[in-house]
Parts: C-alpha cells; sequence; structure tokens
C-alpha cells in the first residue's frame, strides 16, 4: 500500500490545504491569541489573590486572637491610695447641645476624686455653650471655654493651656464614661514609662441594624485588635472615645497634631517614638455613640480611613528606622497590610470567586460536571475554612471582654458578608482621596443622645 495525502486526491495543493496567513488575518489571529492569554492570565491572578488573601486572613484571624489570649493574662496595676495624680478631663464640643450635659455629668460622678473638667466649645452654632453655663456654673470643677473654630486638635490643645492635671483624659462629647472608667485608666500611670493608656470603646446606642454591626466591630476586631498589639507592644491608636495621656508625654510632642484627621493615632504613635509606652485596659469601659445610618457610617469610616493613611505616612520613618520595635516589626506593617492593602484589594477577592462561580456554572451546562474542571470547589473550602475560623474567633473576643454578652454568630455572619463592602468603598475612596491631597477639620456626626448606659 502506498500512502498518498489527502490534499492529492482531492486534486489541492499543500497551499490550498495550509495557506499563508498574512496581513490583517495575521493580525487579528494574533490579537486573539493575546487577548486570551491575557484574559487567562487576568483569572489566574484573580484565584490566586483569592487564594493568597484567605489564607493572610486566616492566618491574622488566629494570630491576634491568641496574642489577645495572651494578653488576658496580664494583670493590670493594683490601685494604690497612695497613687492619686491630679486629673483634668478635658471634651472637645462642636454642635454637642444633644449630649454635652449627660456626658459632663457622667464624668463628674466618677470614683475618681478632685476631677478639673474642661469644655472647649469650638465655635458651635447651637446651644452648648449656653446648656453647660446654665447646669454647672456654680459647680468649680467645671471651666467652660467658648473658642472660635479651628478643629477638634485645636479645640484639645487650647484646653491643654488651661489643664492643670498630670493626667489628661480627652473624650468625645458623645461618650459617656462607667464610675470607674477614670480610676481604671489612671492607674496604669503608676509605671514612670507609661505614656498613655487605650480603654475599651462600646457602642452605647444598639438601636438598629448598623449600629449592632458596628457593636460586633468593636469587640470583635478593634478591642481584640488593641489586645494582641498590647501583648507586643504595638498600640497603633488611643481611640479619642477613652483614652488618657500622661501630660509630660503631651508635653514633649507639642500637644495634638493638627495636620491630620486622626489625631488621636498620630498622637499614639508620636509619643511612641520618643519612647514611651502605651498599655490597654479592657476594664476601663467607655459607651459612645455609633453612627445609625450607613451615609453616617461611610462619613465617620472615611475620616478614619484617611486619617490613618495620613498617620502612616507621616511617620513612616518607623518602618526606616525600625524602632520602636512593636510599631516597627507589628504595628505599622499589619496597619499598611491589613486596614489599607487588604480591605482595597478585597472587591478583587469577591470578583475572582463571583467569575468563578459563573464559569463553572456555564461550563457544567454545556459539558456535565463530569467534564469540568473548575477551582470554584477549593475556592468555597476556602472561603468556608475562613468564615467558620472570623466566627470562632469572634465567639473568643466575646468571651474575652469583661463583662458577658451574648454571641450574635448569625448576625455576625450578616456583617461579615454586607458590611465589609462598605468599607471596601471607604478605604478605596480614602486613598484615592490621599492622592489627590486632603483636608483636615472635625467632620463630626449629628448626634441623636441615645446611648444608654444599659447598653454596656
Amino acid at each position: 500500500y502506498q500512502l498518498v495525502p489527502v490534499s492529492q486526491l482531492a486534486g489541492l495543493s499543500r497551499d490550498d490545504v495550509m495557506p499563508v496567513v498574512a496581513g490583517q488575518q495575521q493580525a487579528a489571529i494574533r490579537a486573539d491569541i493575546g487577548l486570551f492569554a491575557i484574559l487567562a492570565t487576568l483569572g489566574a491572578a484573580l484565584r490566586w489573590t483569592f487564594f493568597f488573601a484567605i489564607a493572610l486572613g486566616i492566618a491574622r484571624a488566629v494570630l491576634m486572637t491568641t496574642l489577645a489570649l495572651l494578653d488576658r493574662k496580664s494583670t493590670a496595676p493594683k490601685e494604690a491610695d497612695s497613687f492619686n495624680p491630679t486629673v483634668s478631663v478635658i471634651i472637645p464640643a462642636y454642635n454637642e447641645e444633644v449630649v454635652i450635659v449627660a456626658s459632663i455629668s457622667r464624668i463628674l460622678a466618677s470614683d475618681y476624686p478632685g476631677l478639673q473638667v474642661i469644655v472647649a466649645d469650638d465655635g458651635s452654632r447651637d446651644r452648648t455653650s449656653e446648656l453647660v453655663a446654665t447646669h454647672f456654673a456654680g459647680d468649680p470643677r467645671v471651666t467652660l471655654l467658648t473658642l472660635s473654630n479651628g478643629g477638634k486638635a485645636s479645640a484639645l490643645n487650647r484646653a491643654l493651656l488651661h489643664a492643670n492635671g498630670e493626667i489628661i483624659i480627652a473624650l468625645d462629647a458623645d461618650t459617656q464614661f462607667q464610675p470607674d472608667t477614670i480610676s481604671k485608666l489612671v492607674r496604669w500611670f503608676v509605671n514612670p514609662k507609661i505614656g498613655a493608656v487605650a480603654g475599651n470603646a462600646r457602642v452605647g446606642n444598639r438601636e438598629n441594624l448598623v449600629t449592632r454591626w458596628q457593636a460586633i466591630e468593636y469587640v470583635t476586631a478593634q478591642n481584640v485588635e488593641r489586645r494582641a498589639l498590647d501583648a507586643l507592644g504595638a498600640i497603633t491608636v488611643v481611640p479619642g472615645a477613652v483614652g488618657a495621656w500622661r501630660r509630660q508625654a503631651l508635653d514633649e510632642v507639642g500637644g495634638y497634631p493638627e495636620d491630620t484627621l486622626a489625631e488621636d493615632q498620630d498622637l499614639t504613635i508620636a509619643i511612641q517614638r520618643r519612647g514611651w509606652r502605651v498599655a490597654y485596659d479592657v476594664e476601663a469601659i467607655a459607651l459612645t455613640e455609633a453612627p445609625s445610618t450607613f451615609q453616617a457610617l461611610s462619613k465617620q469610616r472615611f475620616r478614619w480611613s484617611f486619617g490613618t493613611l495620613q498617620c502612616l505616612w507621616k511617620h513612616r520613618a518607623v518602618l526606616r528606622k525600625g524602632r520602636p520595635r512593636g510599631l516597627a516589626w507589628f504595628g505599622m506593617p499589619q496597619a499598611w497590610l491589613f486596614q489599607i492593602l487588604f480591605a482595597a484589594i478585597s472587591p478583587l477577592i469577591d470578583l475572582a470567586l463571583l467569575i468563578s462561580i459563573i464559569g463553572t456554572t456555564v461550563r457544567v451546562h454545556q459539558h456535565g460536571w463530569a467534564q469540568t474542571q473548575s477551582d470554584v470547589l477549593r475556592m468555597g473550602i476556602y472561603w468556608v475554612a475562613f468564615v467558620s475560623i472570623d466566627l470562632l474567633a469572634g465567639w473568643v473576643a466575646y468571651r474575652l471582654e469583661p463583662t458577658r454578652q451574648r454571641f450574635p454568630a448569625g448576625l455576625m455572619l450578616a456583617q461579615r458578608l454586607v458590611y465589609r463592602q462598605l468599607m471596601y468603598t471607604v478605604v478605596i475612596r480614602s486613598i484615592a482621596a490621599a492622592l489627590r491631597g486632603g483636608m483636615v477639620g472635625w467632620g463630626k456626626l449629628e448626634r441623636t443622645g441615645t446611648v444608654g448606659v444599659g447598653n454596656g
């Protein structure tokens, strides 16, 4: 037998069967190949981004929870009768007529003796100063400063000029302290190396889904993170809602910084760069009013995120110099990685999972499940593992709180699925705003006066 090419049997030449591709046809074919290569590369990049981010999220949840458990064993110094430093409490206020009287009254009801309370009214256009003057005119412990508007940090600095305390406590006007909150904060300063102490901020107006989700976040994210960072000497924020500062430390750094939106974070990092230590007291509880609408929440978190970016950039020398070690090796890198970068790429993680689900659905419909190869099952397993560990970490966080609270597992799961989408957009907006240049101002929320003591 002799093998004869089919082209010869058909009377066709080799060029007829395999024509040379040139010109526009060749360009179109190369464009098709290039496009499919790009799409395949993007798809692979999205999948690997998903797996990397999920693995990183799981590792962080495990690490933070473990560190928080270790920090639980650290004991606060016992209150000593002989240690009673003078304390000045500063309440910066801007249009706070709804909450200002209640806030001052709660401070005056504290069990700490000899407090000086300074209300710094930063040019309010409502009855804030009038109400303070009316209700506390006869109380020598209360000083009212009616100032021209200059921003929160400016109001705090102007109040510092009138403060005579060795310890300075600044709180937002919507915050309500427990009777022993100040005593709990002050006891740490018996250690001469302590420059500031962060307290345990909780949502006090759990009145709807938005505020309940924030209440979960305060317990499972902010307070656990603060515990974990405390174990490493790497606390990055003493919250404006509940924190105490050694006056000497404040003076060394020139008072409250006025060039960033997150003056509390800026100040926390600044005093540590001067050698002061920062502690965390989970028992020093304060109830704060959280935004009750998504619009108000977005506004608040934009301010926080933008301020964090400003602070991380302002203090970038910490990373270059490698000190203070806690901030350089853990505090600031984890802030860059998880508060900024991780949040910025999180939409890509969701997009990768969505594309995989859609692609798998199409292929199963066309070829059947047995003939379909896809990462969707593996991605689903990773995602379920992440959510499960996240819920377990949340349960531990609630168990670590000094007062027992019911763990809202279902609400937390819903929060993780919906709430974080808003946080993505906020971080991305703040990054864009930072690249354009920023602004500094109060950016405060409208108060409702719905913080309830029983919500603690």
